[in-house]
């Protein structure tokens, strides 16, 4: 086995093939190492996430060496049949690489079984392995920032079904209307590890699966109404650990320090559901009285009096609101998301766990303007005072942000690495909770080794900076796929991932590797 670094409490297990990743990874579940909180498996390697404070990681990955890896896993599972309309933009073009005619493409697609091998990318996608081996197709060069739900994809001998409207570098040859994902299943994703799938030529379908998102239940009333929600409103949390075996990602704040610092504000706790805006413009009508406070993205607020006296309050701490007041927050000069909270927190409902938005996983909606927002009654704690705030990113200006080198630095020339941390990265307007899409004045290139090779699909992280075949990195943020097939060059380190998260558009990237790329190479010891 070889080690990956992926970040400063995250490693890679690469392995030979995916018959030893799902031994290995059954091995790790019905033997579980207590240092492993979340292993997030893949075509060839397993994604893990390590406790902390464990010190010595050399003795967790003897253990991890020491494990079977020629276990047979029986895979027995559902036969599910997936009527497409074979419609796909990259028909002619999956076609032509194979040298065959499209009308061949669909009857070698719809020809034989294939099997689940992992799930991952995004919830109720399933990896589906098997199939005719001529379908082995590269990905894009640069993946597209959309694709529709229902969208039918091959890659790198893989076959799937984009769950949602979601990014993706995969070759489009059709579309299904069968739902991947639906929360009001007792199993959200249709298909799990082992099933069997058979496509099928449909007879008649529409252009794409839909799925409604689950919605919070808002009441008609309440101490706080929404009069301007301003670009992006939405409920968000720190998020739902734990959830990678469904595909689903953590999610949860932008910058989960502003979101516990406005709950420590108004005594919550600081997991509570804050409104996190993005690019201020929030404005909010105070129905009875009620203690926020705003933390986050620096930006003025002006409080609103109810005998029309506005005045300039200070953020970062707490703010009392009497009746008929209202409060809004204006365009930031710095960082780009806000958060608010009030005392007792939002009563908001929790769906796998969390009552963070998450767009991947058709969870929570964007809050709109006359809603009222439901709040729950307060406990015992007392409110902080004020609040420390960060340094925040500005646009145009230029900012430094540690990483460490790897999982696949190695994938890349030494002029590329030496680039990759000299030249400035600018955040360009294609990028969102799901990632930011950056631009430098040179693409990077891949080692000569490596030119024109493909990746398996693999875990990735939040800080995970992705290199698609065009040479101009993505940084995933709080929404990010859990696997991806682009080589990661580094991931931001933890102690970064806030700040990273408040970069606004045309802010200026300098990167800091904090350390040498390393592999470990690891066998049996008895």
């Amino acid at each position: 086995m070889r080690v990956l670094p992926v970040n400063l409490n995250t490693i890679l297990i690469e392995l030979d093939d995916l018959a030893q990743t799902l031994a290995l990874m059954a091995s790790l579940q019905s033997d579980p190492i207590g240092a492993i909180e979340e292993i997030v498996p893949a075509a060839r390697t397993l994604m893990l996430r390590l406790n902390p404070a464990i010190v010595d990681r050399s003795k967790i990955l003897q253990e991890i060496a020491n494990r079977r890896l020629d276990r047979v896993v029986e895979r027995a599972g559902r036969r599910i049949e997936i009527p497409v309309s074979y419609n796909g933009e990259d028909l002619e073009e999956v076609a032509r690489i194979v040298g065959i005619t499209p009308e061949e493409v669909v009857r070698r697609h719809t020809g034989t079984d294939y099997v689940v091998a992992f799930t991952g990318f995004a919830p109720g996608f399933a990896y589906l392995s098997g199939g005719d081996p001529s379908l082995n197709v590269p990905r894009r060069g640069t993946p597209r920032p959309s694709l529709p739900a229902g969208s039918v994809a091959l890659a790198g001998g893989f076959s799937a079904v984009y769950p949602q409207a979601s990014p993706g570098g995969w070759q489009i040859i059709g579309s299904t209307d069968a739902p991947m994902w639906d929360l009001d299943r007792d199993q959200p994703a249709l298909l799990q590890p082992g099933d069997h799938v058979r496509f099928t030529v449909a007879a008649s379908q529409s252009s794409g699966a839909t799925a409604a998102p689950v919605q919070p239940s808002l009441p008609q009333a309440g101490p706080l109404q929404i009069r301007n929600s301003g670009l992006l409103s939405i409920f968000q949390d720190a998020g739902r650990p734990g959830q990678a075996k469904q595909g689903v990602s953590v999610s949860g704040a932008m910058d989960k320090a502003s979101l516990a610092a406005a709950n420590r504000l108004v005594g919550n706790s600081e997991n509570e559901a804050c409104v996190e805006t993005a690019y201020g413009r929030l404005e909010l009508a105070c129905i009875s009285d009620c203690l926020v406070a705003v933390t986050g993205a620096q930006c003025p607020v002006t409080v609103t009096d109810n005998q029309g006296n506005a005045h300039a309050v200070s953020g970062n701490s707490a703010i009392q609101l009497t009746a008929g007041s209202s409060l809004k927050l204006g365009e930031p000069i710095a960082g780009v998301f806000s958060y608010l909270a009030v005392r007792g927190g939002f009563d908001v409902p929790h769906v796998l766990g969390s009552a963070s938005t998450d767009f991947m996983a058709k969870i929570g909606r964007m809050l709109g303007a006359g809603e009222y927002l439901p709040v729950k009654k307060a406990g015992n704690a007392t409110p902080s005072l004020t609040a420390v705030p960060a340094g925040l990113p500005k646009a145009r200006e230029m900012s430094v942000i540690d990483v460490v080198l790897g999982p696949r630095a190695d994938w890349f020339s030494q002029e590329s690495l030496d680039l990759f941390a000299s030249q400035i990265w600018t955040v360009t307007v294609q990028s969102n909770r799901v990632g930011l899409r950056l631009s430098g004045a040179t693409p990077l290139t891949r080692s000569e080794a490596m030119e024109g090779k493909e990746l398996p699909s693999e875990g990735t992280v939040r800080g995970a900076i992705q290199i698609p075949a065009a040479g101009q990195p993505i940084l995933f943020m709080a929404d990010h796929p859990l696997t991806g097939g682009y080589p990661v060059i580094a991931c931001v380190a933890e102690y970064h991932l806030d700040f990273a998260g408040q970069l606004p558009i045309n802010a200026q990237i300098r990167f800091r590797p904090i350390r040498a790329f390393e592999t470990v190479e690891i066998g049996k010891t008895s």
